[in-house]
């Protein structure tokens, strides 16, 4: 570095990756800002530049004493050691400013002497706090998972009936006799803990009930008119709860029911096709059920609006990557006990890497958002409209209001258990169907809960 590209770095002010400062005295200090750049993407450190950018450079002894410091702080009060590099830059005046550069760690997460461990908050340092932070910086290093996170569940809550014909049909392999063997099957298939209660990968799969457990890992899908969120106006709704698999396709018929069908050269009589392939949701589904964070407690959000499409799922992208990189095919396995489930037959997940790139290919009007500050990661998926937001909605809305409203026409006396069986969808889903047609003044009930009758107004 010259002291052109020196002044230049001043002249920009102290960031998350630059910090400046006048002289070092206090090698302990020195370590946390170490250990908060190392734990952050690395940084570089001025040393003889004051706070407000004023370049006042070291004397010759200082910069022998402060290059001992700084080895010795890297090297016995960082943990783990970290190798830095420094540059004496020459001023003007014959002074000297040392210019310290640390790397991004790759044994994250790093502490000081006192086990405490410091991130990069814009030009200052903080202590990790919550045990979401501590948790987030061992996943990026690949030593802690949140897949492989103990539950409350021990093996009785298994669904035994899934999990057999998955060993059957996987492994050739029989349902073990008892607790206790299907315990130690479980710990060899890293599907339980050394204690014997079911890990979160184990209870995403094979368990009867996963949201009495993880009640927060559903998906919750909403259509709704025009193209903005509304607060309490929708045309659909329905939260979708159980394994993944019955998650992914309670999901997809959702939006096959929600999309327009089109003739696509074909006869009158024939059904049409949806229009969008259906495969590009099958991968940005697979891709957010099994690459979120299940460190945040939050669901997978599937937005339908007049003109898109939007997955919301919780969590941005990990590590180094970045939306250019993953319509390259390039990705980061988050989540790595549940991929290696999933991969056998569990979900239609193809390979790693390629899920993206194949929803691209059938359908090039997707857009992606990473939002790190809100810790989303959004798919965008765009519809091709020939017709007003105003025209496509209340056709959405004639679509799904008239089966709910001709089955009660046909029989009004029909209770919500069997208006749900009759659509084929769940009776949550169906009472607040009627619910919104009740709001909408289009259906009445008359008389007492048990005993009475439906009106179409």
């Amino acid at each position: 570095m010259n002291l052109l590209q020196l002044m230049d770095l001043v002249a920009s002010g102290e960031d998350g990756a630059r910090q400046f400062k006048s002289d070092i005295r206090n090698a302990e200090s020195l370590a946390s800002e170490m250990a908060a750049f190392a734990n952050a993407d690395g940084g570089i450190i001025l040393i003889g530049v004051a706070d407000n950018g004023s370049i006042k450079g070291l004397e010759s002894s200082d910069v022998s004493r402060i290059n001992q410091l700084i080895s010795n702080a890297a090297s016995h009060l960082v943990r783990s050691p970290l190798t830095v590099q420094t540059e004496n830059i020459l001023l003007e005046n014959r002074s000297v400013v040392i210019a310290l550069t640390v790397p991004k760690g790759i044994d994250k997460p790093y502490f000081d002497k006192n086990g405490v461990i410091w991130l990069k908050c814009g030009a200052d340092k903080r202590r990790v706090n919550t045990k979401e932070e501590l948790r987030r910086l061992f996943q990026i290093s690949n030593q802690f998972h949140a897949d492989e996170l103990p539950s409350k569940a021990g093996v009785d809550t298994l669904d035994k009936l899934r999990f057999r014909d998955f060993l059957k049909t996987t492994y050739q392999q029989e349902y073990p006799e008892t607790d206790e063997k299907l315990r130690k099957l479980l710990q060899n298939m890293n599907l339980a803990t050394d204690t014997g209660q079911l890990n979160l990968a184990c209870v995403l799969l094979f368990v009867e009930k996963p949201e009495w457990i993880v009640p927060q890992f559903v998906v919750k899908a909403v259509r709704f008119p025009g193209n903005e969120i509304h607060q309490s106006e929708y045309l659909d709704i329905e939260d979708f709860t159980g394994t993944l698999g019955t998650i992914f396709e309670g999901a997809m018929a959702f939006l096959m029911r929600n999309m327009h069908k089109v003739q696509a050269g074909r006869g009158i009589n024939a059904p049409g096709t949806p229009e969008i392939p259906p495969v590009v949701f099958e991968e940005l589904l697979v891709n957010a059920l099994i690459h979120r964070d299940y460190f945040v407690s939050a669901p997978i959000r599937l937005f339908l609006f007049d003109n898109r499409i939007d997955i919301i799922s919780p969590g941005h992208l990990p590590n180094n990557l970045t939306v250019a990189k993953i319509k390259t095919g390039n990705s980061n396995i988050r989540n790595p006990t549940l991929v290696s489930y999933v991969a056998k037959g569990l979900l239609p997940y193809r390979g790693l890497g390629s899920g993206i790139k194949r929803a691209i290919d059938a359908w090039p009007e997707i857009d992606f958002i990473d939002d790190r500050d809100g810790c989303l990661f959004t798919a965008t998926v765009h519809r091709k409209t020939n017709e007003s937001s105003v025209e496509s909605s209340v056709e959405s809305s004639v679509e799904i209001d008239n089966p709910v409203l001709e089955q009660f026409r046909l029989n009004p006396e029909m209770t919500l258990h069997a208006l749900a069986k009759t659509l084929g969808i769940s009776l949550r889903a169906t009472e607040k169907r009627v619910a919104n047609l009740q709001n909408k003044k289009k259906l009445k009930h008359i008389g007492p809960k048990k005993g009475g009758y439906w009106q179409v107004l």
